[in-house]
Order: structure tokens, then C-alpha cells, then sequence
């Protein structure tokens, strides 16, 4: 089990609580009626937050694991294909 640092987790942390603003206020959108362009657009933006979010939280876990004795040897590559292609 990998336990991200601090450091890692407050940007990561940070980018999904904007994630969450953004997703609240393209369903205000939606229930106001507002032009589907608009709608379309914040919810692009919602979709790439939570991509950065979720990039950089794999990036750090991989980064730990290759730092930890057994290095890229212990990694399971499948398992860390499956959490690259989870996010495609």
C-alpha cells in the first residue's frame, strides 16, 4: 500500500475541492436553463480538474513506489497500467 505524503495530497486535495465548485455550478446552470455552450464549456473544465487531480495523484503513488527499496522491481505493472487507463 503506498501512502502519499502531505505534500502530494494537499495540491491534489485542493484541485478536486475547485473540481467540486465547478461541477455544482454546471448543475445550477443546468437548472437555470443557461445556453448549452456554457454548460458544455465549465463541464470541460470540471472533466480536465478532475483528470489533474487524479494524474498527479498515479504520478506521486508511482514516484514513492519507485523510491521504495525494491524499486521498479516491485512494481505490478499491470496494476499500474490499470491505474493509468482507469483515468482515460
Amino acid at each position: 500500500m503506498v501512502q502519499l505524503p502531505p505534500e502530494t495530497i494537499r495540491p491534489a486535495a485542493n484541485r478536486l475541492r475547485r473540481a467540486q465548485g465547478q461541477l455544482a455550478a454546471v448543475v445550477r446552470m443546468l437548472e437555470e436553463g443557461r445556453d448549452c455552450e456554457d454548460v458544455v464549456t465549465q463541464l470541460a473544465a470540471v472533466s480536465r480538474a478532475l483528470d489533474r487531480a487524479g494524474f498527479s495523484i498515479v504520478a506521486a503513488g508511482l514516484k514513492q513506489c519507485l523510491a521504495q527499496e525494491d524499486g521498479a522491481d516491485g512494481l505490478d505493472t499491470r496494476k499500474m497500467e490499470k491505474l493509468f487507463l482507469s483515468l482515460s
